[in-house]
C-alpha cells in the first residue's frame, strides 16, 4: 500500500506538467483518499493484532496468578488440617494430665491458646486466599469470554467473507475461463478481471460482455452494504505510444478504473461511499512481461473487497 502511494504521489507530480488542472486535482483527490484509507486500514490492523496479543498475553497472566493462588490456598488448608490435627492432641493431652498436674495443665493451656491463634490467622489467611482465589477467577473467566467474543466475530467476518466469495463465483460463472478469477486471502476477496474481457487495446470503454460481468458482480455488492470495494487498473509495462486524452499507462489504468467504478455506480443500492478507484500503472504485476501471456495477465481490473471493522473496533473499546 505504501508503495502505491508513492507511485500515486508520483504520477500527480508527472500529471502536474502533463494533463489539465481538473485531472491533476482528481488525481490529488484519489491519492489523498487512498492515502486516508491506507492509514485506516494499517491502524485498524495494527490494532486489532495489538489488542489480541494483549488479551492473550493477560489471559495467560491470569491463568498462571490462578494456579499460584490455588496452591497456596492448597498449601494454607494443609497446614490448617495439620494445626487442627495438633491441637486435638493436644486436647487429649490435657484430658489426660488435667488428673496429674496442675503446672502441666497451666503449659497445656498456654500450648492451646497458642494453637488456637495460630489456627485462627491461618483461617483468616486461609480466607483471604480463598476471596482472592475467587476474584481472580472470575476476571480469567470474563477475559476468556472477551477472547472468545473477538475470535468469534473474526470467525465470523471470515465466513462472511467466504460466503461472498461464494456468491461472487457463482453469479460470474458464465465468465470462467475468460480472463476471470475470484479467490479469498487475507480477510479480503480479491475479483482480478483481465482487459481481454473488458476493454479494447487502448482504450477504456467496457464493451458489453465485460459491462455484463461487472452488472453481475454489482448485484453481488449491493446486497453487502458493509464491504469497502476498491477498483484497481493495471498495466504492463509497454509504454502507451497513443495520442489524446492519455498521458500514459497510469492515467489509461486510472480511467479503466473509473470506467468499472461508474457502471457500479449504475446500481443505486450500492453506496458511492463505499467505491473508491485507483491506478495502479504497470508498477503491480502478477507475470513476467517477458511474455504476450504474461503481459496479458498482467492488464486487468482488480476489484478488491474488505470487511469493515466498526464491530470489532467496539468490542475492543468495551475491553
Amino acid at each position: 500500500m505504501i508503495k502505491k502511494l508513492m507511485l500515486i504521489a508520483l504520477v500527480i507530480t508527472t500529471a502536474n506538467s502533463c494533463v489539465s488542472k481538473k485531472v491533476y486535482t482528481d488525481l490529488e483527490d484519489k491519492y489523498a483518499n487512498l492515502k486516508k484509507e491506507s492509514r485506516a486500514l494499517a491502524d485498524e490492523n495494527s490494532t486489532l493484532e495489538q489488542a489480541k496479543n494483549q488479551l492473550q498475553n493477560q489471559l495467560s497472566k491470569l491463568q498462571r496468578e490462578y494456579d499460584e493462588t490455588l496452591a497456596q490456598r492448597n498449601q494454607l488448608q494443609s497446614d490448617y488440617d495439620a494445626t487442627l490435627s495438633n491441637l486435638n492432641n493436644l486436647k487429649n493431652s490435657y484430658d489426660a494430665l488435667e488428673k496429674n498436674s496442675a503446672s502441666a495443665i497451666a503449659e497445656n493451656v498456654k500450648k492451646n491458646r497458642e494453637l488456637l491463634a495460630q489456627l485462627e490467622a491461618k483461617e483468616q489467611a486461609l480466607s483471604a486466599e480463598n476471596e482472592r482465589l475467587n476474584k481472580l477467577k472470575s476476571e480469567l473467566e470474563n477475559r476468556s469470554q472477551r477472547v472468545a467474543e473477538l475470535e468469534n466475530l473474526i470467525a465470523s467476518k471470515d465466513a462472511s467473507m467466504r460466503q461472498l466469495k461464494d456468491a461472487i463465483s457463482k453469479a460470474l460463472t458464465n465468465f470462467e475461463g475468460k480472463g476471470l478469477t475470484v479467490e479469498q486471502r487475507d480477510g479480503k476477496v480479491y475479483i482480478s478481471m483481465e482487459n481481454k474481457l473488458l476493454f479494447q487495446s487502448g482504450s477504456w470503454a467496457v464493451g458489453s460482455q465485460g459491462r455484463e460481468a461487472v452488472q453481475q458482480l454489482g448485484s453481488v455488492l449491493a446486497e453487502n452494504p458493509e464491504i469497502a470495494i476498491l477498483i484497481e487498473g493495471h498495466t504492463d509495462d509497454v509504454p502507451y505510444t497513443g495520442s489524446g486524452q492519455l498521458s500514459g499507462n497510469w492515467d489509461l489504468s486510472t480511467k479503466r478504473a473509473t470506467a468499472i467504478v461508474n457502471i457500479l455506480r449504475e446500481n443505486a443500492a450500492i453506496n458511492p461511499e463505499n467505491l473508491t478507484a485507483a491506478g495502479r500503472g504497470e508498477y503491480a504485476p502478477i507475470a513476467t512481461n517477458t511474455t504476450a501471456e504474461g503481459r496479458a495477465k498482467n492488464r486487468r481490473i482488480e476489484v478488491i473487497l474488505t470487511p469493515k471493522l466498526d464491530e470489532i473496533s467496539k468490542l475492543l473499546n468495551e475491553i
